[in-house]
């Protein structure tokens, strides 16, 4: 963003004392009461913390839409925390794994979390919030009230400049104009969006289809049992293709017997990655799957074009569930 573009965000999402513009009133924080469990905390209600600036953040383990954002979030917490802010995760899970209370608290721990979680494994809080999305960022002034929200990745300045005039309008100290700088690394890293043509895809059978392999479409080869919300290969030596453009390729996947690991190969464009490797395999694309996660198969570098991946799995039992892009 350029010092221009930047002041006349400014202008927009702050407002100085005694001035006339002000961010809308949305109605009520909604109910956090129907959090089923709480991580890093005790339960406590949204009336609990009146008196702060309170950004609820609706989330789930392996949405790398909400992956790329958390960096933002860790930083606003170390920034702001002691001058009035309460961040509060609320994890509605998107697949049954991520319902299991141990796989969110691994997540949280390995994440570096450190705010209060709301488990909302019934959904109930996202309802209350009247939410749709992965993720989404409800702000709340000092007496309880949503003045902002957002939806999906970016906003950041905007995001942090409403956070620092809710803490100026509650008169909290020691509130400053900079914003945060992060350095996000491995799935945190922003998309390429100037490349990216290739979208969140599922692989289950109530979600996902299959087809030749034009660009955006994915095929499977071996013994593979459709589950309503992944595959699941029932021999080894089985594998999943995708045509895709992109600089990131990532894969929601997992065993499916809880402490099987199961090793598999990524190819791209029928050989090893190399340098375009991802964070979870090295040079010759071998990995090993072993927990139900988001996994980063390829990263690439340079001129981004239309290429096939694929992920042959080498013992059965592979889960496969959705690929996402950066």
């Amino acid at each position: 963003m350029t010092q221009k573009r930047r002041a006349s965000a400014r202008a927009i999402a702050h407002r100085r004392r005694g001035g006339e513009w002000q961010l809308p009133d949305e109605g009520r924080l909604g109910s956090l009461d129907g959090a089923t469990s709480w991580i890093n905390s005790s339960p406590f209600t949204s009336r609990d913390l009146e008196g702060r600036v309170v950004l609820v953040d609706f989330w789930t383990y392996t949405c790398i839409n909400w992956l790329r954002t958390l960096p933002y979030l860790r930083a606003w917490e170390e920034a702001y925390s002691t001058s009035g802010l309460a961040i509060v995760g609320v994890h509605t899970p998107e697949f049954s794994f991520e319902r299991r209370r141990e796989n969110v608290v691994q997540q949280v721990r390995r994440l570096g979390i450190t705010y209060p979680v709301a488990i909302d494994n019934d959904a109930v809080v996202w309802t209350e919030f009247a939410n749709h999305y992965w993720p989404a960022v409800y702000i709340a002034d000092a007496h309880g009230r949503v003045r902002y929200h957002h939806f999906g990745e970016g906003e950041y300045a905007r995001t942090e400049m409403v956070i620092q005039q809710l803490l100026l309008e509650a008169d909290a100290m020691d509130v400053g104009e900079d914003l945060a700088t992060v350095s996000p690394t491995g799935l945190e890293v922003a998309a390429d969006w100037s490349s990216l043509r290739s979208p969140e895809t599922y692989l289950g059978g109530s979600q996902g289809s299959g087809g030749n392999l034009a660009l955006n479409q994915w095929g499977v080869e071996g013994r593979w049992t459709i589950r309503p919300e992944s595959l699941e290969l029932g021999a080894a030596d089985g594998s999943v293709r995708f045509r895709f453009q992109a600089r990131d390729v990532n894969l929601v996947m997992g065993p499916g017997e809880a402490g099987a690991v199961i090793p598999f190969v990524v190819l791209l464009d029928g050989t090893p990655p190399g340098d375009s490797a991802g964070a979870d395999v090295d040079r010759l694309g071998r990995g090993a799957l072993a927990e139900q996660n988001v996994h980063q198969l390829i990263r690439q570098s340079g001129v981004i074009r239309e290429r096939t991946v694929e992920i042959r799995f080498l013992a059965p039992g592979a889960q496969v569930f959705c690929f996402t892009f950066g």
